[in-house]
């Protein structure tokens, strides 16, 4: 059996492309079987998906803790721990990340073990699409080719899950026309199923029980998420041209996450560290003096 984990944010397609891979292997006459795993999650937060391909029935259900091939299609999530995308990742694994940076570099910068391949989906989506999301076609014509799946069979895949999702024949040709260059700009890898690590056994825990009140949420406290920084998130920045903006407070309005205040010359102000790159600010506003600039890729230690 083969066992692919997928990481992603929320909005980027890893729940698609894996759909999209797991499809592929069933028009090739494997038992597949594909799950996402995500809470009520808002854009931009970690999730994760899981697909199995196997020439037999398939009984294992649930997590992937020791994957064959492991995609990341966000490179900042390497040093995020509620991702945990080095779980179970030894030598043998294949590894692929969406980024800017060549293998070697994303090594030296992160640790991180198993077989590495890269691309950067991101700028192909934005050069083709003009879209800086539109990668789950891409992500997973990308796995399909590092598991050996054929190029007929992620071509047909795209088209059936891409239709689901109610999107155009012509979005659905266009994407099936960029996943193939994606498709053929990496090279299968040769993924080594049977050699993976054995999970740690459960310890049980036993929980102390606190009373009802500890855990309560309370309308007289005062808040708590600003005390976590998501710019971590981010891929692209919202960033303001003075210049252009009318005063017209869209942004401040449309801001899901609060980070966008009011100076008091009645113009907006971003606060960064608590920006998780959505870029909804983008979207509303009327005069584009809200442009979207490209986040310096690095792996920050977590």
């Amino acid at each position: 059996m083969l066992a692919i984990r997928f990481h992603g944010r929320g909005g980027q397609g890893a729940k698609t492309a894996s759909r999209i891979v797991g499809t592929a292997a069933f028009l090739e006459g494997y038992q597949a079987q594909d799950s996402p795993i995500y809470g009520a999650e808002r854009r931009g937060a970690p999730v994760s998906a899981f697909t199995r391909i196997a020439t037999e029935p398939i009984r294992e259900r649930g997590l992937i803790v020791c994957p064959d091939l492991v995609v990341v299609a966000d490179v900042s999530l390497i040093a995020d721990p509620t991702a945990r995308v080095a779980e179970g990742v030894d030598d043998h694994t294949a590894v692929f990340v969406n980024t800017a940076l060549d293998g070697e570099s994303l090594r030296a910068q992160s640790s991180l073990r198993g077989r590495l391949t890269t691309l950067d989906l991101n700028e192909v989506a934005f050069r083709h699409f003009g879209k800086r999301g539109a990668i789950s076609a891409l992500l997973g014509a990308v796995t399909g080719r590092l598991a050996g799946l054929r190029q007929e069979s992620i071509h047909q895949a795209i088209a059936r899950e891409l239709a689901d999702l109610g999107l155009s024949s012509s979005v659905i040709e266009s994407n099936q026309t960029v996943a193939l260059q994606c498709y053929e700009a990496v090279q299968p890898v040769a993924v080594e199923t049977g050699v993976r690590r054995p999970a740690a056994p459960a310890r049980l825990h036993v929980p102390t029980y606190e009373p009802p009140t500890r855990g309560t949420a309370s309308i007289t406290a005062g808040p708590n998420s600003a005390l976590r920084s998501m710019s971590g998130w981010r891929t692209f920045r919202p960033v303001l041209r003075p210049d252009l903006c009318n005063g017209c407070w869209l942004c401040f309005a449309n801001c899901p996450e609060g980070a966008i205040t009011i100076k008091p010359d009645g113009k907006p102000a971003i606060y960064y560290p608590h920006c998780k790159g959505c870029l909804d600010c983008v979207e509303v506003c009327p005069t584009d003096a809200m442009t979207a600039e490209r986040e310096t890729e690095a792996v920050k230690p977590g």
